[in-house]
Order: C-alpha cells, then structure tokens, then sequence
C-alpha cells in the first residue's frame, strides 16, 4: 500500500514542478505591452545641424599622372643541388635489367619480389628503362628488400631532373649512390 501512495505523490509532485516551470502567454503579453508602453511616453529629443558655410566648394580635378612603362626584371635562381643522396650498406644486385650506373633513381621498395616487378613492368610501359634490383638490408624486421630503380645516370644532376619529373607519380623517389 505504501508504494502506490508514494508513487501517487511523486506523479504529483512532478506535475506541479512542470506546471509552475511553464511560461504563461499572458506574461508574455503583459511584459510587451508595459515596454511598449515606457517606449510611447519617452520624450523624443530632435537635433537639428545647420552648416555655418553656405557656399559650395569648388573642387579642384587632381592632376592625371601617365602610368610608367613597366619595368621588365629577370631574376635567374640557380639552385643549389643540396639532393640528399642515400646508399646501401651490403650486398645489392640487379636481378632484372641493365646495370646500375653511380645513380640511380628508386621509387620503390618491396618485400615481395612480385610487387617490384609489377612496378617495374608500369614504368617500362611509360618508357622508362626500370630494372629492380635485391639488396641485403634490414628494414623493420625484414632482410632482403626489392628495389624498383627508375632509371640511372652517370651524374648527379641528370638523376634529379629524373627524380623532379617522377614526383608526381612517386612523391617517395630518393636517389640511390653505388
């Protein structure tokens, strides 16, 4: 008996909190109309501004300047080749395609020997002579990695203008020292 009796006055209790939380219209109505009321009795005060001067000024046109013959300035920057070059401790051996020359462009690095010769097969359909070489290196657990070179030079400055021209299909490229 005791239970539904406490429930009865809880169930109360929570519709009396509810019903006096509720905004009335009515107060509503009458906050707007008192500041609307306050708002038509306020004095209105108006400022007039007159001019002391009357008299129009006459206004003088600025002078037209004729712009200058553009000035054609050309700046050659030559750049520093400051292009890291890496090399690879160990063994290495081409295992599909021409010999390395002193360097080389690689643009990727495999584990699985599948996976470099599928890269070295797209880029020799793009006209590259790529070639893929195995090295002996230990990376991150695994010896034994593939190497996808793109192509290989003589200089240094001839594997970097290879490197800029493969950096939007292989943003990864490093040139490779032997």
């Amino acid at each position: 008996m005791k239970n539904p009796a406490i429930l009865a006055l809880s169930l109360c209790a929570v519709a009396l909190f509810a019903a006096s939380c509720k905004s009335q219209e009515s107060a509503y109505r009458q906050a707007y109309e008192r500041a609307r009321a306050q708002e038509m009795n306020k004095p209105t005060q108006t400022v007039t501004i007159i001019p002391q001067n009357t008299q129009p000024q006459p206004v003088q046109p600025a002078p037209v300047q004729q712009p200058a013959a553009p000035v054609v300035q050309r700046t050659v920057v030559v750049e520093e080749d400051n292009t890291p070059v890496r090399t690879i401790q160990g063994e290495k051996r081409v295992i599909d395609g021409e010999p390395l020359k002193a360097f080389s462009v690689v643009v990727g690095s495999f584990v699985n020997e599948t996976n470099a010769r599928g890269m070295m097969n797209t880029l020799r359909n793009r006209g590259y002579a790529a070639r893929v070489m195995k090295t002996n290196e230990t990376i991150n657990g695994h010896t034994g990695w593939y190497r996808v070179v793109a192509s290989s030079f003589s200089s240094k400055s001839q594997a970097v203008q290879s490197k800029n021209s493969l950096r939007d299909t292989y943003p990864g490229a490093w040139i490779l020292g032997n």
